[in-house]
């Protein structure tokens, strides 16, 4: 039997109510912890890209729900103190092995989470289950990696940056940051918000469906999105309930200006030059 097919059957078992944490017993956890395992391995992932599109692995978030929902929440130390969760931490002895560092007094991986070769997390940072994190990716200072985020391969995500999650509902696409792209410091990517690989975006810049992009290279307004290879900023324009008698003078809303990646960065070399001269 796969693993995929004994988490749908454990699925339909404890969503009928015929097992629960309380009976619960070995041949359901042993199934739980080859579920971590695997998610631990990159083995399986919560989503995955499929033709053009990112599409949840609803099974795998229905593994991550049973693991909250079958275990019992117990006592456990970290770093001297005593916390309360159904899961331990995830297990870090595998990173060596990979060439990736997680720096001492404050990285937190939950279990279920994947980080591939060469990657560096620095303290404090936080990596919740069923994230991925690809090859050579640095999580810099006071980053948040939400549960089931995809985080691609050469990505720099820039000190206090949020990426949030979406464990629910289970066919919900998470929030993705594809190959190579680059975040600033503060930023914020939430609600299943896809950044384009390759793409940079300023400091403290929120991107979420709610906010409209303004991709000034194909000269349209997406949302959800930011298009492979663009340099993103925040910018306000002007918002229909300017037109209301409490607001004197207008009134703006928050929108993301997208440009060409290319051309922006080689007007900063050239400006770069200019002053060498």
């Amino acid at each position: 039997m796969s693993l995929e097919t004994q988490i749908e059957e454990l699925w339909h078992r404890y969503d009928a109510g015929d097992v629960s944490a309380e009976s619960a017993g070995r041949e359901e956890y042993d199934a739980l912890d080859a579920f971590l395992d695997a998610l631990e391995s990159g083995e399986i992932r919560a989503a995955e890209k499929r033709g053009d599109e990112w599409e949840a692995n609803a099974w795998v978030k229905r593994g991550i729900l049973l693991n909250f929902g079958l275990r019992e929440t117990e006592g456990r130390e970290y770093g001297g103190t005593t916390y309360y969760d159904v899961l331990p931490l995830r297990r870090t002895d595998d990173l060596g092995e990979r060439g990736t560092r997680n720096t001492p007094d404050g990285t937190v991986l939950r279990p279920g989470s994947y980080l591939g070769e060469d990657c560096i997390m620095m303290s404090p940072s936080f990596v919740n289950i069923g994230a991925y994190v690809g090859d050579r990716t640095l999580i810099d200072s006071c980053d948040t990696v939400g549960s089931c985020a995809q985080i691609g391969a050469d990505v720099k995500l820039g000190a206090n940056t949020l990426i949030g999650g979406v464990l629910e509902p289970v066919e919900g696409a998470p929030v993705v940051v594809e190959d190579g792209a680059s975040l600033g410091a503060g930023c914020r990517v939430t609600s299943g918000f896809v950044v384009g690989e390759n793409s940079v975006v300023a400091e403290n810049t929120l991107l979420t469906p709610r906010i409209p992009v303004y991709d000034l290279v194909e000269e349209e307004v997406v949302y959800g999105h930011l298009p492979p290879n663009r340099r993103a900023f925040t910018r306000f324009v002007e918002s229909s309930v300017g037109d209301h008698d409490l607001f004197d003078g207008g009134a703006f809303k928050p929108a993301v200006v997208a440009m060409d990646v290319q051309e922006t960065t080689l007007e900063g070399v050239e400006r770069e030059d200019a002053l060498r001269e």
